[in-house]
């Protein structure tokens, strides 16, 4: 699979760490939004001694990387806003735009750590506040923590989780489950606003029935 974590990582070989931070970077700035960064993260975490390398020192590139990424996502919204996306694109849908928009909207400065971990939103939501004028240093105090929550907390996690063998050997489950605790917050979001949608399409069809009985009434 080629966006399997596991085989990614093993395949760059000595490269591994200049690929996961490339990766990252990509999905977070560059608005590209299918690669799997939350995946990569925790399995360079739980990999780490086969890779060769330090769990400081993956949570410290994936940070810069992250970082880095949403920096450039904020200056792509500032400089060119809504221009680039169009309904019917493949990648830089407006529909994933707005979402990012609408969830900004709802959460404000905290929305760059809330979108941290959620896919798709995170690669949006820098480019939503760049596009709204948002202050680049508000932007980056946000930016900056949650990078680090994002990337530290994942890899620290795949490396604890190095230490149950059954786990370790079955990382492409582990990816996978990693991808649907990833999706649920989308889900659950897209079913309350559903419900919101039909709550109020309901009191409208309630309200003109009213209308329409008291003009009969007259």
């Amino acid at each position: 699979m080629i966006l399997d974590p596991e085989t990614i990582l093993n395949g760059l070989g000595p490269w591994a760490l200049g690929g996961l931070s490339l990766m990252i970077f990509i999905e977070s700035g560059v608005l590209f939004p299918f690669l799997p960064g939350d995946s990569l993260l925790v399995t360079a975490g739980l990999l780490h001694e086969h890779l060769g390398l330090s769990v400081a020192l993956i949570a410290l590139c994936g940070f810069i990387a992250a970082v880095l990424g949403d920096s450039a996502g904020y200056f792509l919204g500032n400089r060119f806003g809504r221009r680039l996306f169009k309904p019917d694109a493949r990648i830089l849908k407006t529909e994933y735009l707005e979402r990012a928009e609408a969830f900004y909207a709802r959460y404000g400065g905290p929305a760059l750590i809330l979108g941290r971990f959620v896919p798709i939103v995170r690669t949006y939501v820098p480019l939503a506040a760049g596009a709204s004028g948002y202050t680049y240093r508000r932007f980056l105090l946000w930016n900056v923590t949650g990078a680090a929550l994002w990337a530290g907390g994942l890899t620290i996690i795949g490396s604890l989780l190095s230490g149950f063998p059954f786990i370790t050997e079955h990382i492409d489950v582990l990816a996978i489950v990693i991808v649907i605790i990833s999706v649920v917050p989308i889900l659950i979001h897209a079913l309350v606003e559903r419900s919101k949608a039909k709550r109020l399409a309901a009191v409208d069809t309630s309200a003109t029935t009213d209308r329409v009985d008291a003009v009969d009434a007259e």
